[in-house]
């Protein structure tokens, strides 16, 4: 039986060319592409992909918000995390978001297709070079990892202050999300309110600062 996977990059070339690795497998199919987060979220709820290889550092809705609502919607997906940061925090925070595995995209040419195949498997994937941290990120089995909000933001709110830290007017976030102007103006408002800010400054280095949004 092929295993389906959803392959999610921003990068024309990263995706084709984890797309040739996993496609060079006999039962491997990449059912569809997506270049950012909000469409993958799509995409996994109508085709329903055995796996999703996705990136973290996404446009409009991160990887690691991406994976928790796919995790949310889609029970039965599996998540392969891939990223540029090659450190513990990015891990644990794609593992508490319900992926099941991570991978360093500098080591992906070597891991990405005995990761997908332990995850597919019902295992747990952490890429080599973490070592001895891999251990203690590993969920146990049989428990379910909680995945908390940043801040007690809601979803809605993190998808606005996200687009807003990249730039986006109240007018482009609202277009974006299917929601008014003024709707996008109250989430401005709370967020400031939860977050203690005074300024979009401050809420764009809160973004960086917690990985909402990639440095420039």
């Amino acid at each position: 039986m092929n295993t389906r996977i959803l392959l999610v990059d921003d990068h024309e070339l990263v995706r084709r060319g984890i797309r040739s690795l996993l496609e060079n497998q006999p039962d491997f199919q990449v059912c569809a592409e997506a270049a950012d987060g909000r469409l993958a979220v799509e995409l996994a709820q109508s085709l329903q992909p055995d796996v999703i290889v996705m990136d973290i550092a996404l446009p409009g809705l991160n990887g690691i918000e991406a994976t928790r609502q796919i995790r949310r919607h889609v029970r039965n997906a599996k998540v392969l995390a891939l990223s540029l940061h090659e450190s513990e925090h990015f891990a644990s925070e794609a593992m508490s978001a319900g992926a099941q595995g991570y991978v360093f995209k500098s080591d992906a040419a070597q891991e990405v297709v005995e990761a997908v195949k332990a995850i597919r498997n019902g295992g747990c994937y952490l890429t080599r070079r973490l070592g001895p941290m891999a251990e203690r990120l590993q969920p146990r089995r049989g428990s379910r990892r909680r995945t908390p909000r940043r801040g007690g933001m809601t979803r809605r709110e993190i998808e606005v202050l996200q687009l807003l830290a990249e730039g986006h007017t109240n007018k482009s976030t609202g277009e974006q999300l299917g929601i008014s102007i003024k709707t996008v103006e109250t989430h401005r408002a709370r967020l400031m309110k939860k977050l203690g800010l005074k300024s979009l400054a401050e809420l764009v280095r809160y973004a960086v600062r917690e990985h909402i949004v990639s440095e420039a």
